[in-house]
């Protein structure tokens, strides 16, 4: 057994969701978002790597030696699966370690809007699902997948880097590959599922140039293609896609967003009133007609206003009217949405006005 299995055994009988292991610090554990330090002497550099190169292979020690960093899915029987990210930093050698869970939620599990499962039904198009790492993206990814696994006969690709959820095929047929095991990169990965006739095609992360020009073709050819992105808005979600992308292609590819857009899941994890684990809020950006010439005509800052402004138009929901409901429905303190809020003040008196028996 390897050393450091003994803490990721403590992560999980804790129910918390990281192990940090760090150079010059004791190992830490993050639980409910809170970052808490165990009882344990401060790591050395020398003693971190030993921990660490007990569970990497030979493999994965020449990329952490030639790259300064390497994703590894490290599984410890009988006690769950781990993502991790080993790396190079100023006092050493460090990683992170997240925990993968074992059982796939339901959208409705998750206490997504409803209108999220229609995307599940959707038939082509591109679905962005957006928000800072550790925010659940892979894991509202995963409740899409099983959904349209349970309910239509497709064939599905997922693209990941490391893969987390393994999904069993029940009505639909599912390739899962990951990133440096089965193919050399995402746009690799993509370049070959083009040709295996996908009917869904779900990306890990749009991490690069190459990555989302393939994407945005395979929506053009009729795929529905979900993949996500670390921005913290569904509005910013739109721009980081053609920021990223070189001018001579930036137009093409706002004149296929403007049509392909289905929507933008964006997303943040709040603490939940009771203490007791996380609530996820989030922000549903529909494609529509006026969303599609805001793109088109390069006015993405106007979308921000119209989704704060929406009131449940074909389903698109505002950042702030989810808080709001979290709030009123005691899933959250107001003093938790307040702190999330895209407009602290306007949500602050929204709450203060709801009649005292709904605080």
């Amino acid at each position: 057994m390897a050393r450091i299995d003994s803490f990721l055994r403590l992560v999980a009988d804790q129910k918390a969701s990281d192990l940090h292991f760090h150079s010059g610090a004791p190992p830490t554990i993050r639980f409910d978002g809170d970052l808490l330090s165990l009882p344990f002497r401060t790591l050395s550099d020398v003693e971190t790597k030993r921990f660490l190169e007990e569970i990497l292979t030979s493999e994965q020690k020449e990329i952490l030696s030639t790259q300064g960093q390497v994703d590894i899915l490290y599984s410890l029987p009988q006690v769950g699966r781990f993502r991790g990210s080993v790396f190079n930093q100023a006092r050493g050698w460090s990683a992170v370690f997240r925990v993968v869970p074992s059982h796939i939620p339901t959208l409705e599990e998750l206490g997504l809007p409803p209108s999220i499962e229609k995307l599940s039904r959707m038939q082509n198009g591109l679905v962005l699902v957006t928000g800072p790492t550790g925010s659940g993206k892979s894991t509202t990814l995963a409740a899409l997948v099983r959904q349209i696994n349970q309910t239509s006969s497709r064939h599905i690709i997922t693209v990941e880097d490391p893969i987390e959820y393994v999904h069993e095929p029940i009505q639909s047929r599912i390739t899962q590959r990951q990133v440096g095991k089965h193919v050399e990169s995402f746009s690799a990965a993509l370049r070959s599922a083009l040709r295996e006739a996908p009917d869904v095609l779900v990306i890990g992360e749009m991490r690069d140039s190459e990555t989302i020009q393939l994407a945005l073709s395979a929506a053009e050819t009729g795929v529905l293609v979900f993949g996500t992105l670390h921005t913290n808005t569904a509005a910013r979600a739109v721009d980081r896609i053609l920021d990223t992308l070189a001018e001579e292609v930036r137009e093409h590819a706002r004149g296929v967003l403007s049509v392909l857009l289905r929507a933008v899941i964006a997303q943040r994890l709040l603490r939940r009133s009771t203490g007791d684990g996380r609530v996820a809020g989030v922000e549903v950006l529909f494609g529509s007609i006026a969303v599609g010439n805001m793109i088109r005509e390069g006015k993405t800052h106007q979308i921000e206003g119209a989704l704060q402004s929406a009131s449940d138009v074909q389903g698109t929901l505002g950042f702030d009217n989810c808080l709001f409901r979290l709030a009123k429905e005691r899933l959250v303190t107001s003093d938790e949405a307040v702190a999330f809020a895209r407009v602290p003040d306007a949500l602050r008196r929204r709450l203060s006005e709801m009649p005292r028996d709904d605080q």
